[in-house]
């Protein structure tokens, strides 16, 4: 693919040359990325060289980030992306695809003119339908192109207090007693990474999915996670004598726990299995003096899956996701996770068979972003 520009380096307009040009730095190599996350309060797993290294490797995303930090000196901002071309579904510049937030690491007292200065032309240069940031805070850049906004709810548990409060805090029978049946029916608990649970994850999550009537990620993508993240990332999974009934994905990042994934038997749902598994990694988050624990974001319709959050006493507030581009290309944009809700999508991925579903979002997740 084109770099933005052959330096890397993007020149600024006469009448804009008192502001400080950006330049590109590919986050991957660079070896001052992972230490300029590491420090950054902002910062989240997803900006993390180990997600950005998953995405690559999985689907042949580009990452890229846009900075205007000097070459050979310490990172000082920097809003980083990944470059999506699709034949399907258009080329586009989003930060970050299959991230349910990733802030713009750009101080308020800095200039964010430089920032849509440079996004703007390569924007046009490089024929791209859009540019596409997820914030978890309000951000709206300066651009002249249009933009369109895309909401969704996030939830994320302070562990401030001590454990017993925040049991306490839970809701008594949707969270409370459920654990406590999960005590009662003596269901088992195993944990790592190793194939073995990767595969029961995988069999349940796709399983989740297609009741859903939505394909799986490939399963090469946790496989790449679990590769990127090493120790940081856990399989966590909860078994009726040896029957897998449930299991998820959390990922430690910094002062955070980040839940992930989830999936589950719908024939033990009663027996309180999730709630087991989120209690326990609730509970090492507090042991290891962490600070939160991330629930990721839920779309608006999914109300139900917004109230199982909010009744772990976990905060919600609102994603908003912004889209910039030229109105024609805004209006032209194919929405892959949209169609695959159709009512045509949701009855033919009722009758596929596991294998079959997970073979389509393997062929497909790329385009999605």
């Amino acid at each position: 693919m084109p770099s933005p520009s052959p330096s890397g380096i993007h020149s600024i307009d006469e009448q804009n040359s008192a502001l400080q040009p950006t330049r590109t730095i590919d986050p991957v190599r660079d070896p001052r990325w992972d230490v300029f996350v590491g420090r950054h309060p902002r910062a989240s797993v997803f900006h993390s060289s180990a997600w950005l290294q998953a995405l690559s490797r999985t689907y042949g995303y580009e990452p890229i980030a846009y900075t205007t930090s000097l070459e050979g000196r310490e990172l000082e901002n920097a809003i980083v992306f990944c470059r999506i071309d699709s034949w399907l579904t258009g080329r586009r510049l989003v930060s970050l695809p299959f991230s349910d937030h990733c802030e713009p690491l750009v101080d308020a007292r800095q200039n964010l003119q430089p920032f849509a200065l440079a996004l703007e032309k390569d924007a046009q240069r490089e024929d791209w339908r859009y540019v596409e940031i997820r914030p978890i805070n309000g951000f709206d850049l300066p651009t002249s192109f249009r933009r369109s906004v895309t909401q969704y709810r996030f939830h994320e548990l302070s562990l401030a207090d001590d454990l017993q409060t925040i049991f306490r805090n839970f809701h008594k029978d949707s969270i409370q007693r459920k654990i406590r049946r999960a005590e009662r029916e003596r269901l088992n608990y195993k944990e790592g990474s190793s194939d073995s649970l990767l595969h029961i994850f995988y069999k349940l999550f796709t399983q989740t999915r297609k009741r859903h009537n939505l394909p799986p990620p490939p399963r090469k993508w946790f496989v790449n996670l679990r590769e990127c993240f090493g120790a940081a990332l856990k399989i966590r999974a909860a078994f009726l004598n040896d029957q897998p009934v449930a299991a998820i994905i959390t990922i430690q990042n910094k002062n955070s726990l980040v839940y992930k994934y989830g999936s589950s038997d719908p024939r033990f749902t009663n027996l309180g299995s999730m709630q087991m598994l989120l209690w326990t990694a609730i509970s090492e988050a507090k042991e290891r003096k962490l600070g939160s624990f991330d629930f990721g974001r839920s779309d608006l319709h999914q109300r139900g899956l917004a109230i199982f959050k909010s009744r772990w006493g976990a905060a919600q507030s609102t994603l908003s996701y912004s889209r910039y581009g030229i109105a024609e290309n805004l209006r032209h944009v194919l929405d892959l996770s949209s169609n695959w809700k159709s009512s045509t999508a949701r009855v033919l991925i009722s009758h596929m068979q596991p294998g079959l579903l997970s073979r389509i979002g393997g062929a497909l997740y790329r385009h999605v972003g």
